[in-house]
């Protein structure tokens, strides 16, 4: 059994760490509230321009939706990973790395891939072992959909090109504060988006006025939902990091509430022990004076 003095020890330094996790749950708590409603506000709004552009390009074809629809023999692909720039937040980071490595093991198996990271954890990982198109982790100080839509603009830029014949996104969107589900979406080219009876029926019930063309309008639509669909990716990763931290260090708390309770535990034993041994010592002292 430690002596008193190691328990004593292990007693203060459990407090210690119990108090700085119980302090980042708190703040990550806070923040969650943040990021929480900014991305419930969003979803709304994203999820009605992509209806809405679904049904304007339903029917017509061109230019305006042929550059970002474009079907190539995929050679060259980039995946844009999106984690967090600090740990401690159980499984949150190793989900997109284990997610990373799966596409590299099966739909991209045979194909050149380079890397855009967003967070310093995805690319502490990809830049050992694979080319890194860009590092966008300053991202998290400041975001904003201005700073996302230039992200964006770059990634549509690659894509019209011809660098790179497909481009992925990964992260983690938001569900609630215990789980975060890894999302992975194409973000180009456009699936191509089929012309059926229920598209071709939606658009002869709606009654819609173009202005100034429906050309026009799906050439400024489709750049503008693609900004989107980046933002609501990286604010959906940025309310799952602070759910999982949060409930990563609720459970370090627990953890740690736990252990202080059995390290005191075990130092009143040896403490009780070292006292009973005391007792005997001066008992059979008082003895040997006798005799």
């Amino acid at each position: 059994m430690a002596n008193l003095k190691e328990i004593r020890n292990r007693i203060s330094s459990v407090s210690s760490t119990m108090q700085i996790t119980s302090a980042m749950k708190m703040v990550s708590a806070a923040k969650l509230k943040k990021a929480q409603d900014a991305i419930t506000a969003m979803r709304p709004y994203s999820d009605k321009l992509t209806e809405l552009l679904q049904n304007l390009s339903a029917t017509m074809e061109g230019d305006a939706v042929s550059k970002y629809t474009e079907q190539r023999d995929v050679e060259r692909a980039l995946v844009v990973a999106i984690t967090s720039n600090r740990g401690l937040a159980g499984a949150f980071n190793t989900n997109i790395i284990k997610e990373l490595i799966r596409l590299n093991q099966n739909e991209l198996k045979d194909v050149d891939v380079s890397y855009m990271t967003v967070g310093k954890k995805a690319n502490d990982f990809v830049s050992k072992k694979s080319p890194v198109q860009s590092n966008k982790s300053d991202l998290f100080e400041n975001i904003s959909y201005d700073n996302v839509a230039l992200i964006a603009e770059e990634l549509m830029e690659l894509f019209i090109t011809g660098e790179f014949d497909k481009i992925i996104i990964v992260y983690n969107s938001f569900k609630n504060a215990a789980t975060q589900i890894v999302m992975t979406e194409d973000f180009l080219p456009l699936k191509p988006l089929a012309k059926d009876e229920n598209a071709l029926q939606a658009e002869t019930e709606m009654d819609y006025i173009f202005e100034p063309s429906k050309e026009e309008i799906v050439k400024e639509l489709i750049p503008k939902s693609l900004k989107m669909q980046l933002y609501k990716g990286v604010r959906d990763s940025w309310a799952s990091e602070h759910g999982a931290r949060m409930t990563a260090m609720h459970k370090a708390t627990d953890n740690a509430t736990e252990l202080r309770d059995q390290l005191k535990l075990t130092y009143n034993k040896a403490r009780q022990a070292a006292i009973t041994n005391e007792i005997l010592e001066i008992v059979g002292g008082a003895e040997a004076l006798k005799d």
